[in-house]
């Protein structure tokens, strides 16, 4: 049986109808390789753009986007409607067949809310109950799924908004996928003179990040991989560039599935670069 990645897909990758076919032509390359793929996708970017079109206030804690009813409508319009539409329409253009769904298509997932003490975050959750049926039937019929992580909780309330980063993991897990790439618009995560390291442990990371060699933005990707790593210990959890290595665009994901880019994600660390 062909080996099955979960790729989630950053902003840098839906960015315009030239980045989603650079992607849709690298993600062509893997499945032509054996590879069975299910993407996963947020879009902020595209949340935010029509949050403003519509007047409504962006409010955040600790990273997360509160969300009220009416940001709620707006988080899926933007994810389940323009931002999949679009990614699912580029990947056909190159010969991708890809369907998209959401957490309530074919019950794939439910949300669970997320409680931060002191502050009402709103619609915001994370996948509850997850059953893959729907997209273990889709990979046996020859697609692409699709997924973007709106989800339930009821059916009398708005759609909850799912951090896609902290979504993968689980919903990888659930899946049994071999590889879980997340696609980043950096190399891997980098030492002090900017080479990406080819393997991190969960020690090793927490110690980069306490000297101050990882910083910044990378942090929470750093966090979100050992969280994905302890969430899905079978599958190779790994940042790697969309962009793929200078002259190879095109195989971008394969060379992130097969280890030739960014940095991988290990119980116990082998390699250093």
């Amino acid at each position: 049986m062909a080996p099955l990645a979960l790729i989630k897909i950053g902003g840098a990758q839906l960015d315009g109808h030239e980045g989603r076919a650079r992607l849709g032509r690298s993600l062509l390359a893997a499945k032509e390789a054996g590879w069975q793929l299910v993407l996963v996708h947020g879009g902020g970017p595209q949340i935010a753009n029509l949050a403003k079109r519509l007047g409504l206030e962006e409010r955040r804690h600790l990273g997360l986007r509160i969300t009220d009813e009416a940001t709620a409508e707006a988080v899926q319009l933007a994810l389940a409607g323009g931002v999949n539409k679009d990614l699912v329409r580029s990947l056909g253009a190159v010969g991708l067949a890809a369907v998209g769904l959401c957490g309530a298509d074919g019950g794939l997932f439910d949300a669970r809310p997320i409680r931060h003490e002191g502050v009402d975050l709103g619609f915001v959750g994370e996948p509850d109950t997850i059953r893959p049926h729907i997209v273990h039937s889709l990979l046996a019929a020859g697609y692409v799924p699709a997924i973007a992580t709106v989800a339930a909780r009821g059916a009398d309330e708005p759609f909850y908004n799912i951090n896609a980063d902290h979504a993968a993991g689980p919903l990888a897990a659930a899946l049994g996928a071999a590889s879980l790439v997340y696609l980043t618009d950096v190399p891997g995560v980098l030492d002090g003179e900017r080479r990406p390291f080819a393997q991190l442990s969960p020690e090793s990371a927490k110690r980069l990040i306490e000297e101050g060699t990882v910083s910044g933005g990378m942090i929470p990707k750093v966090e979100t991989a050992l969280a994905a790593l302890a969430a899905a210990p079978a599958a190779r959890v790994s940042i790697a560039p969309g962009a793929g290595a200078p002259g190879r665009a095109d195989e971008a994901v394969l060379d992130a599935l097969e280890g030739r880019t960014g940095t991988q994600f290990v119980a116990k660390q082998t390699l250093r670069t």
